[in-house]
């Protein structure tokens, strides 16, 4: 969870969490160190970040490192955004604890934060989330099929995804979804990208994702809780009134939820 936020926004507090700032800061720092491990000559990188600037990608887009580098820098984005305290407002408080807020962003684009508290441990939401992203069409009905086009290393994959027909019609997304995993807590973020070899293809609309990110935290003194927080951040490209869009998009993250629990639910009982 992202309590500072929560707590302003949304009238919840878990004083046991550590900030944003702090959970922002900590992913800012593992990223710099794995842009240190990855310096090369021909694409020197600053590993010393400025939470306030965008870094520049400094790979070329032949480069393997360049969609690794577009990544980390939209999950940076995506963290800066949910550590902006300012703006949010409740849209959804569910029974089960699930709250969604929203805010306008530059750009007049809505993005939406959704905080749960799940049933399985970090590891296991990082296995179905990230590891497993193609078996994700098997427990969610929302999504038609997810394809990995490339791995560029352990953290860093790029995929095709093509929803189900829905009420913008039937997406397709081209992202980058980097990954960064500690002993109790992962971040899993990125975003749209363009591939010369990959175009819009025909009979779908290509909607852009990003940049987005998800916070997976160990409940403390609960192997089996973690607390996890979804940056919801889309332009699906539609037609529809914008007003219709943002009371949409919120209930499709509550949607997800509820297959993810689903899933969860499942594998415990199959053991």
């Amino acid at each position: 969870m992202l309590p500072a936020v929560v707590k302003l926004c949304c009238g919840i507090s878990y004083p046991h969490l550590r900030s944003t700032a702090v959970l922002q800061c900590t992913a800012v720092a593992v990223i710099g160190q794995e842009f240190t491990s990855l310096q090369r000559p021909r694409a020197q990188i600053d590993s010393s970040f400025d939470e306030t600037k965008p870094k520049r990608v400094t790979a070329e887009p032949n480069d393997p490192l360049f969609h690794m580098q577009l990544g980390q820098q939209a999950m940076l984005k995506a963290l800066r955004i949910l550590e902006d305290k300012d703006g949010w407002e409740v849209r959804f408080k569910e029974s089960n604890g699930d709250v969604i807020c929203s805010k306008v962003i530059p750009g007049a684009r809505t993005v939406f934060r959704l905080e749960a508290v799940l049933e399985a441990s970090v590891d296991e939401l990082y296995d179905l989330l990230f590891a497993r992203v193609e078996e994700m069409h098997k427990w969610n009905p929302q999504i038609q099929h997810i394809k990995v086009l490339k791995h560029i290393g352990p953290k860093t994959i790029v995929t095709h995804e093509v929803s189900e027909r829905n009420l913008f019609g039937q997406r397709d997304f081209l992202s980058v979804r980097h990954s960064c995993k500690q002993k109790s807590r992962v971040y899993l973020g990125g975003g749209a990208i363009k591939l010369e070899k990959f175009p819009p293809q025909a009979g779908f609309v290509r909607a852009e994702d990003g940049p987005t990110c998800i916070i997976i935290e160990a409940v403390n003194g609960e192997s089996r809780k973690s607390h996890f927080t979804w940056l919801l951040n889309m332009d699906v490209k539609c037609w529809l009134p914008q007003s219709i869009v943002d009371r949409t998009l919120p209930q499709k993250q509550l949607d997800f939820t509820s297959y993810l629990r689903r899933r969860l639910t499942a594998s415990t009982t199959l053991g």
